[in-house]
């Protein structure tokens, strides 16, 4: 029997999208061909402790893995170990990967800082780098280089959570810039968390204190009355882009309960779009993949104006949702790629990665 690859799987994590990362984690576990991997589990709880799970996917999902007797473990971040230190009643003992896939969303997972130790341990991983992870993550910064490349977006002002203290000009600012409706976002954070639409001046103000805690930069953006489509992107230096598909939000925009906890939200894939704008959105996902330097997979999202048909990139993930409806591997099903193929693909591209960057 060929030898198996020795594949990390990291869940969990500090951010405001813990429960979403189990539950991807676990989708993504179900589905790896045991013949092919040596699955190793390390959850890392929302206070930032490591341990080694090796109990049913099942409790990884409803987060009852925590409660099991696991021993502590991290990854070494000395490159001539590349591996697991396991802590197990104060002894430790040295575990080498081959592979990580951090199943990690928004920060301390998915925006370069995950990456940066992964590096400095000479382990190869799953998806992009430290650059193109802390570029995507941050939408300020992911806004200037779409702007440079030329990727049509919304119109965006930035603003500081102490600019909040004199929170009757910053909201003068927006309604004479923005009007409404408009959207307040964290600049850093994920799976719609911390996002509100405003469509008055009470509306704008509350949603910029919810904004500013998740974090101290925050991104108002005008209104484009659009359809939310999403493509998903694999590759490494010749990225290729799936079939569309379109969401159909239960509520008046896909926020975080829309996407994780109402499954009334319809996919429609592929899109409904006509040949030229689905081939442009497409065109536009691998331009904006490349030029964020992604590499492996990401899922990126855009609205198509109701009433002009204009296109708008949206934002771009780095490690888009794995659950059981998450659009991203659903897309690549669609266009002829299974769930366990598309993680032996991912797999492959961060091997040839590692040999190859």
């Amino acid at each position: 029997m060929a030898h198996k690859i020795t594949l990390c799987v990291l869940f969990g994590g500090q951010s405001s999208e813990h429960e979403v990362s189990r539950v991807s984690a676990a989708s993504v576990i179900k589905n790896l061909d045991k013949e092919k991997y040596e699955i190793v589990t390390i959850g890392i709880t929302k206070d930032g402790e490591w341990f080694m799970y090796r109990g049913p996917v099942e409790k990884i999902a409803s987060g009852e893995w925590e409660k099991v007797n696991n021993p502590r473990a991290v990854l070494s971040p000395d490159a001539r170990t590349g591996g697991i230190i396991k802590i197990t009643d104060g002894e430790t003992t040295m575990a080498r990967i081959d592979v990580v896939f951090p199943v990690l969303h928004g920060l301390y997972g998915e925006d370069g800082t995950v990456q940066g130790l992964l590096e400095l341990a000479n382990i190869p991983y799953v998806g992009s780098g430290v650059l193109a992870s802390s570029l995507a993550m941050d939408k300020a910064y992911a806004k200037l280089v779409f702007k440079h490349v030329g990727i049509p977006q919304a119109d965006w002002e930035v603003f500081y959570r102490n600019e909040l203290k004199e929170m009757a000009q910053v909201v003068d600012r927006v309604e004479a810039r923005f009007g409404y409706p408009c959207f307040i976002k964290p600049s850093n954070a994920g799976s719609s968390v911390g996002i509100t639409k405003a469509h008055n001046r009470r509306e704008l103000e509350e949603g910029l204190l919810i904004a500013a805690q998740h974090d101290r930069k925050i991104i108002v953006e005008e209104f484009i009355n659009g359809r939310e489509i999403e493509c998903s992107v694999l590759g490494n230096d010749e990225p290729e882009a799936s079939v569309l598909g379109e969401i159909i939000p239960s509520r008046e925009f896909y926020d975080y309960d829309a996407k994780y906890n109402d499954d009334t939200s319809e996919l429609i894939i592929p899109a409904s779009l006509p040949e030229e704008t689905a081939d442009k959105i497409r065109e536009y996902a691998v331009k904006a993949f490349k030029a964020l330097d992604c590499s492996g997979f990401s899922r990126v999202d855009f609205f198509v104006h109701k009433e002009t048909g204009e296109i708008y990139i949206n934002e771009v993930n780095t490690i888009p949702g794995f659950t059981n409806i998450s659009m991203y591997p659903k897309l690549w099903e669609a266009s002829g790629l299974s769930y366990t193929s598309l993680l032996d693909r991912l797999i492959e591209l961060a091997l040839d990665k590692k040999k190859n960057y």
